[in-house]
């Protein structure tokens, strides 16, 4: 069995290829990427493969048994994006498809969601059976950018109360890995999130012991804080986004309590604290 796997060179992408390596021969994988060049370290076979370029798609996809296909991370049309995807995987006769979704993202109000479950839709009605990972949030969406709020006096959001249970990047790609090392799995939808669940209030309490003095939450109205997030760089239809998963989380889609992530990598998610002793130094 050929198991390839879409944006090999992104963080998702090579941390699951990595960890897939370890559960399969060398030459059952394919990396595919825009750049190959990005992948020569990875000792696996490389190909071109642009989601935009729709003649990389189905030569990419020669010989594959298994896709695993990593969601863009490029906003512009990533419904179509993934319909090219989907159509050269049936063009090149792939037998399985492995998709990173979002969590609860069959009924989820988030702005983000909408492009999963379409794009889950599509695979459904393709015909090739799949694995669906529907991943929670990433610790790191809010450990990366720990320094510049730090560095500000406070950490921001509009969440209110709202409890999150992320998990660490490298527990979603060791699932992604071991659902696209089995068959088993076919035909399953996973909702993934960390052990750990926390509040903003919480994370903010936890830093302020970590670095020794208080960094408190401050939690701003939506359009102060979509203000903020444009004023530190971010394009204005992703801080959109992000603005609406904190108004949103309130409610629940992006809180999980199941432990179906511990459980499908045979270990606890990465906790809150070694997160934090990565991220400051």
């Amino acid at each position: 069995m050929t198991i390839a796997m879409t944006g090999a060179s992104g963080h998702l992408g090579r941390l699951a290829l990595t960890r897939l390596m370890t559960l399969c021969p060398p030459d059952r994988l394919v990396a595919l990427a825009r750049d190959p060049a990005k992948l020569a370290d990875l000792g696996v076979a490389s190909r071109r493969f642009d989601y935009k370029a729709v003649e990389t798609l189905v030569p990419g996809l020669e010989g594959v048994d298994t896709l695993v296909l990593i969601s863009s991370s490029d906003f512009d049309d990533r419904v179509g994006q993934h319909a090219n995807v989907i159509d050269a995987a049936r063009t090149a006769g792939v037998g399985r498809i492995v998709y990173t979704s979002i969590l609860k993202a069959d009924r989820s109000p988030l702005l983000i969601a909408q492009d999963h479950r379409d794009t889950e839709g599509l695979i459904a009605r393709s015909g090739i059976p799949a694995t669906i990972l529907r991943n929670g949030w990433y610790t790191e969406n809010w450990t990366a950018p720990l320094g510049g709020a730090i560095a500000a006096g406070a950490l921001y959001g509009a969440a209110g109360d709202a409890r999150f249970t992320p998990a660490a990047r490298q527990d979603y790609a060791d699932a992604l890995a071991i659902v696209a090392a089995s068959a088993d799995h076919a035909g399953q939808v996973y909702e993934l999130a960390g052990d750990e669940g926390f509040t903003l209030a919480e994370l903010a309490a936890a830093v302020s012991r970590r670095i020794g003095r208080d960094l408190p939450y401050q939690d701003l109205p939506p359009s102060a804080y979509q203000a903020l997030l444009e004023q530190i760089g971010l394009p204005a239809g992703f801080a959109t986004l992000l603005v609406d998963v904190d108004q949103k989380a309130a409610d629940g889609w992006l809180h999980d309590d199941t432990q179906t992530l511990s459980t499908l990598i045979g270990r606890p998610t990465t906790s809150l604290a070694r997160m934090l002793d990565a991220a400051i130094p």
